[in-house]
């Protein structure tokens, strides 16, 4: 096999709680992480050029090695002793800075099509735990679980299973933000502490009401008051039909969420105009 074409998938967070500052100037977070049907394709070719080449379809995405992907690639070709030569296309639908996990994806779908290719038979366990350096959200993408509890820093996780698919309504607004910025901005405005929340997350899985009664994001409190439009967002999804919505990890995405898919439909055509052109309907994996 000289050439691989994978889909790399987004997420969106059904919960995130900033808990705490460590030490070492991570956070310590808890989250409910969920994949979804929007994805990038990631195609991996092998070259007889020595040398990691990156190709992404979007002149925002840098296509050097800050790219995560190529990151990923280098690590693992060095880790494994790896002397060929590799091209990584990555054809982008996934906006950077929306809270979608879409270079940690990228990142992780890399790893598992390099294992692929070259036949290296690394267990996803392995995968999971040389992929920690690349992002907190990388080892979630490498699981074999559309939904996890993540604690720690994100890298702890606990595999969950929802009853039934969810559907929703995913509106991507024209502008991006920086997840640095907003931790350092949480840090600032909010008394971090060790919360402790007797959420039974395994019951509260189990039912469509269940789920919309989890919808938390902490990031919406220093969020929201930069950017308004989020709040907008939301109340115009609500008013559409939504049993619940929220912030993506720290944006700039913004969810509905659905029992079905028929409901999704009619919520789309009640949204506002501006509105329709940046909405996609997506379920969960």
């Amino acid at each position: 096999m000289n050439s691989l074409t994978l889909h790399s998938p987004a997420k969106i967070n059904l919960r995130l709680e900033i808990l705490g500052k460590r030490n070492d100037g991570y956070h310590e977070i808890r989250t409910i992480i969920q994949k979804i049907s929007f994805y990038d394709d990631v195609t991996l070719k092998v070259s007889t050029q020595k040398g990691i080449k990156v190709k992404v379809d979007n002149p925002a995405i840098p296509a050097d090695n800050k790219n995560l992907a190529y990151k990923a690639a280098f690590l693992l070709m060095e880790d494994q002793k790896i002397s060929a030569g590799v091209s990584i296309h990555i054809k982008k639908k996934i906006p950077a800075g929306a809270g979608l996990g879409g270079g940690s994806s990228n990142a992780a779908t890399t790893l598992q099509g390099l294992n692929r290719i070259f036949k290296l038979n690394l267990k996803d366990k392995y995968l999971q735990q040389f992929s920690m350096s690349l992002g907190a959200d990388v080892p979630f993408f490498l699981s074999g679980s559309g939904t996890a509890l993540a604690t720690g820093i994100g890298e702890k996780l606990k595999p969950l299973k929802l009853q039934k698919k969810l559907w929703f309504l995913l509106i991507l607004p024209d502008f991006s933000i920086s997840t640095s910025w907003a931790y350092n901005t949480y840090s600032r405005y909010n008394i971090l502490t060790k919360r402790k929340k007797n959420i039974k997350i395994k019951n509260s899985i189990r039912t469509f009401d269940g789920v919309v009664s989890l919808l938390l994001n902490d990031f919406e409190s220093i969020v929201i008051p930069l950017y308004p439009e989020i709040k907008t967002i939301k109340n115009n999804l609500i008013r559409a039909g939504a049993a619940g919505s929220l912030l993506s990890g720290s944006g700039s995405s913004v969810f509905g969420v659905f029992s079905n898919k028929e409901d999704t439909k009619k919520a789309l055509t009640k949204l506002p105009y501006q509105a329709v052109h940046k909405a996609l309907i997506v379920h969960s994996l």
